[in-house]
């Protein structure tokens, strides 16, 4: 039952995630961070994709590869 529900949530989580754009939106004025929508999952793994501000509820750092650095990432609330 557990198992079920976790794989529910991953799947919501890639549903969301993947209806968001593909190209990220630099934060202004902090070189190296960019807007990405983050979803927890039921497990308590963060799964997060680099997106636009509209789409966005956090900001992440970016690794000098170019990858989303989970461990820099933040809330963001809209203004």
């Amino acid at each position: 039952m557990k198992r079920a529900a976790i794989l529910a949530a991953a799947v919501a989580a890639a549903g969301v995630l993947t209806a968001a754009p593909a190209s990220a939106d630099p934060v202004p004025g902090q070189p190296g961070y960019v807007f990405a929508g983050c979803v927890l999952t039921l497990g308590g793994i963060s799964i997060c994709a680099e997106t636009d501000l509209e789409h966005a509820n956090h900001i992440c750092a970016l690794t000098p590869f170019g990858l989303l650095n989970l461990y820099g990432c933040m809330p963001f609330n809209k203004p």
